[in-house]
């Protein structure tokens, strides 16, 4: 008998069974239909020896110092700051757009007040920011929107911009200063020795019991177990009675080039007629030596494995309604990007994990002052 069955070996999964098995000593089943642990986030040295990130680059960066000490526990750190490259008029400039990518496109030299005044003279405000659209040119005006927002945000979704919420471009702000980071989080690293490594030690319990290759629901009824912790697609859960939730897809497409360096940044977007989103080159981000290079091409499609929630009013009335019908779940708790339908970073999708943890112990304590707890007095929480 387990006392927690937990769907996905992601962040999500993976730190709920850490903290439940050394924390709060229970046993805990972690199943995930891969072959791996580590979701979106696992990583590997290539035929060429060289590490490598299968679903994509994914760096590492909070304000939270809580969440950066927790997975201290299982890492060294090695500290970097990621920076990118948009190729944009036949030239790379960075993204976000800032002081240095103004002068940079249009030949010029202006310091921070008059990048502001720049802005100001392109935006077209708006009286309401409700799509994707209205974030960039109420901020740069349609002129800079165009060049690096309105064809990438097509190859990624296969939406036009106008389509999407306003809270898919608001995540690339718009900078008057020379901070070339994509990102400015207090806390930004790289596990020095990968993410797997990262999450094998995490996982290193007695309690957690790992069962790889393995389908939820072909094991729900052959295990016994008291709760589970459910992070793959809600919809899929439901046999997706409500139709499937849609997602956006990556092909991946790598390349081991027999050079040291690639590109001048970890990532380089192309926003214009490319039919590919980005590249990506692993060595910087991990800091690896080698003699030869390895290199990501990101092509953007509806099908294969669900990696971003589409961002729209209608696809959030059908999440509604199995978030609606969960609740009557006993004994369950939905979690992570996939079961809660929604884009996180890495950061946020253990900030989940923590405070549902504490809220799984908050009541466990509450029933154990009244009555033993029962499978059939469960229900199901969102975290």
């Amino acid at each position: 008998m387990y006392d927690y069955l937990i769907v996905g070996a992601g962040l999500a999964g993976s730190v709920l069974a850490e903290r439940l098995a050394s924390k709060a000593n229970k046993k805990v089943l972690l199943i995930d239909k891969r072959n791996h642990i580590g979701g979106n986030t696992f990583d590997y040295y290539n035929s060429d020896g060289i590490l490598v990130h299968k679903y994509g680059p994914h760096i590492f960066h909070t304000n939270s110092k809580e969440i950066f000490d927790y997975l201290g526990n299982f890492t060294e750190w090695r500290p970097y700051e990621h920076h990118v490259l948009a190729s944009v008029d036949g030239q790379l400039v960075p993204i976000p757009i800032n002081q240095n990518t103004v002068n940079a496109l249009y030949g010029l030299n202006l310091s921070q007040l008059q990048v502001q005044d720049f802005f100001d003279s392109k935006a077209e405000k708006k009286d309401q920011i409700l799509t994707s659209e209205d974030v960039v040119v109420n901020a740069v005006g349609r002129e800079l929107y165009e060049k690096f927002f309105k064809h990438y945000t097509v190859k990624q979704w296969a939406l036009d911009p106008s389509a999407l919420d306003a809270s898919v471009t608001a995540r690339v702000p718009t900078r008057t200063n020379k901070d070339n980071r994509y990102f400015t989080d207090s806390y930004q690293a790289m596990p020095l020795h990968g993410y797997t490594n990262m999450f094998h030690r995490l996982l290193d319990h007695p309690n957690i019991h790992i069962m790889l290759n393995t389908d939820y629901k072909d094991l729900v009824d052959e295990i016994k177990f008291q709760t589970l912790i459910y992070s793959g697609p809600i919809d899929a859960y439901f046999d997706f009675c409500f139709g499937k939730l849609p997602y956006r897809s990556i092909n991946f497409k790598s390349q081991t080039i027999d050079s040291e360096n690639y590109q001048p940044t970890g990532t380089v977007n192309y926003p214009m007629s490319q039919a590919y989103t980005r590249i990506t080159e692993f060595k910087h981000l991990t800091g690896q030596k080698h003699e030869k290079t390895s290199i990501v091409f990101e092509y953007p499609t509806a099908e294969g494995d669900p990696y971003y929630p589409i961002p729209r009013k209608e696809n959030m009335e059908i999440y509604n309604r199995y978030k609606t019908l969960a609740v009557s779940e006993p004994n369950t708790f939905f979690t992570g990007r996939l079961g809660t339908y929604k884009y996180y970073n890495m950061d946020q999708v253990i900030a989940q994990s923590l405070t549902l943890f504490k809220k799984i112990m908050q009541t466990e304590q509450l029933h154990n002052k009244h009555e033993p707890i029962k499978s059939s007095n469960g229900t199901t929480q969102f975290s």
